[in-house]
């Protein structure tokens, strides 16, 4: 009998320490759920709920407010998913608030994130519908990366030519870093620069002491500037020596004209410096000129020693030999 007993009191405790468990796994399960928690109901319509489950969480502002209570087609191809949400956030979630399918860390579960809503727009109230979302799809994630990856492999194969080039000196930036004499050069080059832009802070501070100087009484600069008479005589020397280079240009005009006839053979000085005809005649002209010039000379030298021209030259060789004489004796 005593036997009896102690197996009906250890079987009593088995059945206790199962009922226990059996409460407390229920009373966990709804609290995961909020069954037994105060609760309004939501709804999103997806294109694509990417795997999401009955009883997946329900997240807002990182803080799990619910749960997906149940999922059903909606009109030709949309899904539809019905929330049960802590009454509580009912005061911080909006109607212009939005949801989106997200993943429980990396690859844990799909779970509902309600995010956005401005203070403008109202509470939510039970039974709305809120905006979806759709997140981006992995595959399309996935996709993307490898293209993104082969597009690096290409840039840095790219790269590893370039460089390679570089090394050996190709190209113009290979030229600059392996030649010595080129980068020299540029040295050179950057010096010239360098110079220059000090001769242009040079120029720019003459032109400041220039433009200074300007405003500065008694000098001419400043006469220039403000002395309307010398302004007005400057003008009158202008007008005087524009007058002056029109007439220059009449006489350059008049000498172009006159030296325009020198060329043509129809005056007699062009004809002399023109006509090869005319020249040769005048030089011929000219040579038979001296040949009678020469048997002139001929015939009076012999004319001197003919007896008529004898008797002259010595009467003449008396009268020059008498003044001689008187001119001495004075």
């Amino acid at each position: 009998m005593r036997n009896d007993n102690k197996k009906s009191v250890i079987v009593g405790i088995f059945v206790l320490i199962g009922i226990i468990i059996m409460v407390t796994g229920i009373l966990t399960l709804g609290a995961q759920q909020k069954v037994f928690v105060k609760s309004y109901k939501l709804k999103a319509v997806f294109d694509d709920v990417e795997g999401l489950q009955t009883g997946n969480n329900i997240w807002f502002s990182g803080v799990k407010i619910g749960t997906v209570s149940k999922i059903r087609f909606y009109g030709d191809s949309q899904v539809e998913i019905e929330m049960n949400v802590d009454a509580n956030t009912q005061d911080f979630i909006r109607k212009d608030s939005k949801a989106t399918i997200s993943s429980d860390g990396l690859i844990g579960n799909k779970i509902i994130v309600i995010y956005g809503g401005t203070t403008q727009a109202p509470a939510i109230e039970d039974g709305d519908r809120l905006e979806a979302i759709m997140p981006l799809d992995t595959d399309s994630m996935m996709e993307t990366l490898q293209e993104n990856n082969e597009n690096l492999v290409s840039i840095t194969n790219d790269l590893k030519v370039l460089t390679g080039k570089i090394a050996k000196g190709e190209g113009i930036v290979g030229a600059v870093l392996t030649d010595s004499l080129l980068a020299e050069n540029f040295r050179q080059m950057m010096a010239n620069l360098e110079q220059t832009a000090v001769n242009s802070n040079q120029l720019t501070a003459d032109l400041k002491e220039f433009s200074s100087s300007l405003e500065k009484e008694g000098t001419l600069m400043y006469e220039l500037a403000n002395d309307t008479s010398i302004f007005a005589s400057l003008k009158s020397s202008a007008s005087k020596l524009e007058k002056t280079t029109d007439e220059a240009s009449l006489a350059a005009s008049n000498i172009n004209q006159a030296t325009g006839k020198l060329n043509s053979t129809d005056n007699a000085l062009g004809m002399l410096l023109n006509d090869e005809e005319f020249a040769a005649y005048i030089k011929e002209s000219l040579a038979n000129a001296e040949v009678t010039t020469e048997l002139l000379n001929e015939n009076l030298e012999a004319l001197k020693y003919a007896w008529i021209m004898r008797k002259a030259h010595k009467r003449k060789e008396k009268a020059e030999a008498k003044e001689a004489e008187a001119a001495a004796q004075e």
